[in-house]
């Protein structure tokens, strides 16, 4: 699971809306980008913008190996609202927090109803016990079609993917300045034992 900050200005939105519409010239139908779905020739581009230029965008990845967990965290409904509110905690003990005034989270849209109230009671309760009381916070379920920050992440979390479980390091390499710290595995023991 991967996460990426954003502060404004959101440079990066623009230079991605430019790059679709290049591609789009050419003759391409990019509705969005998405990594897996993607020709390599548009993954290409995709990374070498995200490898050049400041975009102020920090990259958070874990990793969980799933058969591992114990079978209570196996299925999707536990499993992921636990990982994305360990996800939160890392990133924001990354965040200045004097120098903000909302956090605003954004997931992809969730379909299952169920799935979105566990994910939203698992980013409730990290923000509420890590924010101080002074900064407002919103959890906001959007389609990544409709977020360049979203189809980030997810490029993102491709490149982690590719590189753990096929040790093909190419583009996270490329990537890998943006984040702030070492990808981290979360052992099948960090899993079961920290609650969220």
């Amino acid at each position: 699971m991967t996460g990426v900050i954003k502060y404004r200005p959101f440079s990066i939105s623009g230079k991605l809306e430019a790059l679709r519409y290049d591609l789009i010239e050419t003759g391409m139908d990019i509705e969005y980008f998405h990594a897996s779905e993607d020709r390599q020739a548009v993954r290409d581009q995709v990374f070498d913008l995200l490898c050049h230029g400041d975009h102020k965008l920090e990259a958070h990845s874990l990793v969980v190996e799933k058969a591992e967990t114990a079978r209570d965290y196996q299925s999707p409904s536990h499993l992921y609202p636990h990982l994305l509110g360990c996800l939160l905690h890392q990133i924001l003990e990354k965040i200045s927090l004097p120098d903000v005034t909302e956090i605003i989270v954004i997931t992809d849209q969730l379909p299952i109803q169920k799935k979105r109230k566990s994910v939203k009671k698992a980013v409730k309760h990290t923000l509420k016990d890590m924010l101080p009381a002074r900064i407002p916070y919103r959890l906001l379920h959007h389609s990544s079609k409709s977020a360049f920050g979203l189809q980030v992440a997810d490029y993102l979390n491709w490149a982690v993917f590719r590189a753990w479980e096929r040790g093909d390091t190419r583009r996270f390499d490329l990537v890998r300045h943006m984040f702030t710290e070492p990808v981290r595995l979360m052992h099948a023991a960090d899993l079961n034992r920290t609650g969220v």
